[in-house]
This record gives C-alpha cells, sequence and structure tokens, in this order.
C-alpha cells in the first residue's frame, strides 16, 4: 500500500511541477513567437511550483536526496507526456527509451528492498 501512496504522490508531483513550468513557460513564451500569455499565467504557476514543493514532502520515505532523485524519473517522463497532451509533441524510440530508463531507475531508487 506504502508504494501505491508513493506512486500516487509522485504523480501529483509531477501535475504540480511539470504543469507549473507549463504555466510558466506559457505567460512569458505562449505559443514560442514571443506571444506570452502575461502574469496571470506566470503567477499560477508558480503557485503550482510552489505546491509541488510541498507534496514532495508528504511521501512515506524521508530522505529528501533519495525523493528528489528518484522524481527526477518521473519528471522526465511526464514532461514528455505533458508535451504530447499540451503541445502536440511526438516523442521518438530514443525519447520514449530514456524515459522508460529514467522510470525504471526511479523503480530502483524508490522501491528496491533494504532491509531497515
Amino acid at each position: 500500500m506504502l508504494v501505491l501512496r508513493s506512486v500516487a504522490l509522485f504523480l501529483v508531483a509531477a501535475l504540480f511541477e511539470i504543469g507549473g513550468a507549463w504555466l510558466v513557460w506559457q505567460g512569458v513564451r505562449g505559443d514560442g513567437n514571443g506571444g506570452g500569455r502575461g502574469w496571470i499565467w506566470i503567477g499560477a504557476g508558480v503557485i503550482a511550483l510552489g505546491l509541488y514543493g510541498f507534496v514532495a514532502t508528504l511521501q512515506p520515505d524521508g530522505e529528501f536526496g533519495r525523493i528528489l532523485a528518484a522524481y527526477g524519473g518521473v519528471f522526465v517522463a511526464g514532461s514528455i507526456a505533458w508535451g504530447m497532451v499540451a503541445d502536440g509533441y511526438r516523442p521518438d524510440r530514443w525519447d520514449v527509451t530514456g524515459a522508460l530508463i529514467c522510470l525504471a531507475g526511479m523503480a530502483v531508487i524508490m522501491y528496491a528492498p533494504r532491509g531497515h
């Protein structure tokens, strides 16, 4: 049950961090041609990024370094997924392979048996 809770928290954290970064990006750059959407988008992004920092503290494991290192794998895969949904990004096989490697690394870091 702790693993399911941990995975759910990683997914919520990813939504806040990737979503927050995307909102800031949209606020500043918009469509990439200098057409930013403004300060409201940037402010919403900053709030979401702050919520990400809070959600990360809810992980059952108390080791900051382990949580953030493992979250890196979730961030990589989540960023590719977000780009696909929000921006129409089409990853190639190397993007997908890299994301799967990152997720495997996250699983080893977080869920390998440690004997304590």
